[in-house]
């Protein structure tokens, strides 16, 4: 049996159950699947079907170092602690000699793969491809917005882009360099860098030219709690709109009370999931809130999600025909919501300088115009051409060897 092995940086939850995902797509008679996590969440888990993942444990910055780190506009790693990095996982190559690795954000694999000689696939969006096909960069809310203003900030972020990515780079390159490993460039080719890339997207929504063989889509990779709808579901009215509100667990999550109120005043029922980052108390009746929801059924049922710009809720509402209001902050849930936008399914908000206003008004043109709906849908229907776990089963059977892997029964060939 081939050893695959999935290494996460779980500093969100997204970079994780993507490759959940992905692991439990392939056939455990098979493939023996280790993954590599600093938590093993029982609510990601905790499925039967996972029994067979043999677990490591990791280190990763906590998310609220990282958070802190991001809303300065500081750099999330130093080369010591990428070096620290590195070192764990040429610890953990020698002990599980896997045949592939898989990872997530993980920075410092760009070093330790090359280092043991071991393939490495890098699953990232497309939308930070160095060969996406976009119109420039949004401005995140980076701490000079507040110095400059919006319009000034905006007019010099595009000639200072290249020497941020490169600062942001630069742990990265300095390591290889420290080992002997050409540079790879600046921030775009160092998140995307791998023997393989792998898109969580579909060209539809998130566009490359050009792109390389060793580059390929899988699509949207699907993620839901399995959990039951809480006790309140059936409460809700089927004749009135619902908005679904989740900040995910890396949104700014001080913003829910403001998005949740706005939503209330237009007359919406309003459903809440707090990823267990925040208590919310409310009086209303037209307010519903969890720590935990089936995301999936949770948007099937909303006319509009209100999500932190990320594609992970983003695409969830998009997958089921559902227009997406985000709140977003970081540049990752910037070019999201760009991608969304450019399609014409959702509004961006900046969450720096959120108001109540800017979320009732948002949520108004979602729900009172047609064609973001209808995009959406088209979206959905984008979104439905791609299976990723098929094209990932594909891809892991070609990589190693094994030929084309068996289709699942009812599995979507892509486009």
């Amino acid at each position: 049996m081939k050893r695959v092995l999935f290494v996460a940086e779980a500093v969100s939850l997204a970079q994780v159950v993507r490759l959940v995902t992905l692991a439990r797509a392939l056939d455990a008679s098979r493939y023996e699947v280790h993954f590599a996590s600093a938590f093993f969440h029982d609510l990601v888990f905790g499925a039967p079907d996972l029994a067979h993942f043999v677990h490591h444990q990791i280190t990763s910055l906590p998310a609220a170092v990282v958070g802190r780190r991001v809303a300065r506009g500081a750099r999330p790693y130093g080369t010591r602690t990428l070096a620290r990095y590195m070192r764990e996982e040429l610890a953990l190559f020698d002990a599980v000699r896997p045949d592939l690795v898989v990872g997530d954000l993980r920075f410092s694999l760009t070093v330790s793969t090359p280092l043991a000689g071991v393939p490495h696939a890098c699953l990232i969006n497309a939308y930070w491809s160095p060969y996406a096909d976009r119109d420039g960069f949004p401005l995140p809310d980076h701490p000079i917005v507040r110095l400059l203003g919006i319009e000034r900030a905006t007019r010099h972020f595009p000639a200072a882009l290249p020497f941020v990515f490169r600062h942001f780079a630069r742990p990265v390159n300095a390591l290889r360099r420290a080992h002997g490993l050409p540079e790879i460039g600046g921030l775009l080719e160092v998140l995307t860098h791998g023997d393989h890339t792998l898109y969580a997207d579909v060209p539809g929504l998130a566009p490359t030219r050009g792109l390389p063989p060793n580059h390929r889509y899988l699509g949207y990779v699907p993620w839901s709690p399995p959990i039951a709808p809480p006790v309140w579901w059936d409460r809700l009215d089927p004749g009135r709109p619902l908005v679904y509100v989740t900040l995910g667990s890396s949104g700014r999550v001080e913003r829910l009370p403001l998005v949740v109120e706005a939503a209330a005043s237009l007359g919406c029922q309003v459903v809440v999931s707090t990823a267990g980052r925040a208590a919310l108390e409310t009086r209303s009746p037209d307010i519903y809130v969890a720590d935990y929801l089936p995301g999936d059924l949770a948007a099937r049922r909303a006319a509009v999600v209100v999500s932190n710009g990320g594609s992970t809720t983003g695409y969830q509402a998009l997958a089921e025909g559902r227009p997406v209001l985000g709140v977003a902050f970081n540049l990752d849930q910037y070019l999201a919501m760009r991608s969304i936008e450019r399609f014409g399914a959702g509004l961006a908000l900046r969450a720096g300088a959120l108001t109540r206003r800017d979320v009732a008004g948002g949520l108004e043109r979602l729900l009172s115009e047609p064609s973001f709906v209808s995009r959406a849908r088209a979206a959905r229907d984008e979104l439905a051409r791609w299976d990723a776990s098929a094209q990932f089963r594909d891809f892991v059977a070609q990589t190693l060897g094994a030929g084309a892997a068996p289709q699942a029964h009812g599995a979507r060939a892509a486009p």
